[in-house]
């Protein structure tokens, strides 16, 4: 079976606004002089003073010991588990989680591990759900080796985890023998959006990690972070996956530039997807989750049109977005401006009127 890249299409009209992901930011022209400014050197021994900074200041603000600087968040997912984890491990995840359904299988080709999905509303399981889940540690079933979490939960709707419930998964999961890894890839949309800090939305977790090629707008790059001993095995599977690099400063710049620049401009990404939610909820026929962060999900059927012929529609008019898991995800982001979210609105409200 062959397998064909995903490509837009190229006689569709150029983008002119683009909801499709918040990773297709592009640097901004102040990010591009940070990242030519960089002072750089041999990232893998140790050598590139700006990836060590980038690293150091990611540690801090998780409150972890050490943090390592990856690719994407996929290997941040990866590397975490190939050290938590042996062949025929059980690790539990919600069944919308990226470990699950948006990184290839990578956990059982790489890993041989076997993920239990867990159910519950909005991309996240309850505390009842997970401890239900929990097995006796017999010969019989595989060991329980690891939970992850979602911060925030994409295909639950940017949804976000509260701090509460995040807390009891960890002493769950504490007294049951288990590790405990949160995927960041919208962390900061979450600190953002609960005034919590990310050192406090982490606290107990034994690794995190906070993606710069979403929202915050970098090229590439992910951090992921925890003890000295789970980084320094990490180094090992990044090593050994090639993703170990050589001057790594020009990107880390890139994304220390973000957390100095682009955190707290996060809430208007958050506000541009409640006003597109506001929006889009006017119009007849058209069903809205609140959004909460900074993706907005919806479904047009009501009004005489399914999902992907409103893609279609949309993108003849200029503007991409997503259809996921039947439904459409228009996903702010600081290429958003607030007149873009007007037009898009006045776009799907003309487009359910000739339907």
């Amino acid at each position: 079976m062959a397998y064909t890249p995903v490509r837009r299409d190229r006689k569709a009209p150029p983008v002119r606004i683009n909801l499709l992901s918040d990773t297709q930011t592009r640097p901004t022209p102040a990010m591009r002089e940070a990242m030519a400014r960089a002072e750089v050197g041999d990232e893998q021994v140790g050598d590139d003073p700006s990836t060590n900074l980038l690293c150091d200041r990611v540690a801090e603000l998780m409150g972890k010991e050490a943090a390592v600087f990856l690719p994407s968040g996929t290997m941040c997912n990866v590397t975490a588990t190939l050290v938590y984890c042996r062949p025929g491990d059980e690790i539990l995840a919600h069944v919308s989680a990226h470990l699950i359904a948006r990184e290839g299988g990578a956990h059982a080709a790489l890993g041989g591990f076997q993920i239990t999905p867990l159910q519950g509303a909005d991309g996240k399981f309850t505390a009842e759900t997970f401890r239900a889940a929990l097995h006796p540690r017999t010969r019989y079933q595989p060991p329980q080796t690891l939970v992850s979490a979602e911060q925030t939960a994409n295909i639950g709707g940017g949804t976000i985890w509260k701090k509460a419930d995040l807390d009891e998964v960890v002493k769950i999961a504490k007294a049951n023998g288990m590790a405990t890894h949160m995927d960041g890839a919208r962390l900061l949309n979450a600190t953002v959006a609960t005034g919590i800090s990310a050192r406090d939305m982490t606290a107990g977790w034994d690794s995190a990690w906070i993606d710069f090629s979403k929202g915050l707008g970098a090229p590439i790059g992910a951090v992921l972070a925890g003890t000295r001993d789970f980084i320094d095995q990490v180094w090992r599977w990044k090593q050994r996956l090639g993703g170990s690099m050589r001057q790594s400063g020009m990107c880390a710049a890139a994304c220390t530039y973000a957390l100095d620049h682009h955190v707290d401009r996060l809430a208007e990404d958050h506000a541009n997807a409640r006003a597109l939610a506001r929006g889009l909820a006017q119009i007849q026929g058209v069903e809205v989750q609140e959004p909460e962060t900074n993706l907005v999900f919806f479904k047009p059927d009501g009004a005489g049109i399914s999902a992907n012929d409103m893609i279609a529609a949309l993108n003849k008019r200029g503007v991409q977005i997503a259809v996921m898991d039947g439904r459409i995800r228009a996903c702010t982001h600081l290429d958003v401006t607030s007149a873009m979210i007007e037009e898009t609105i006045a776009h799907v409200r003309e487009i359910v009127r000739k339907a």
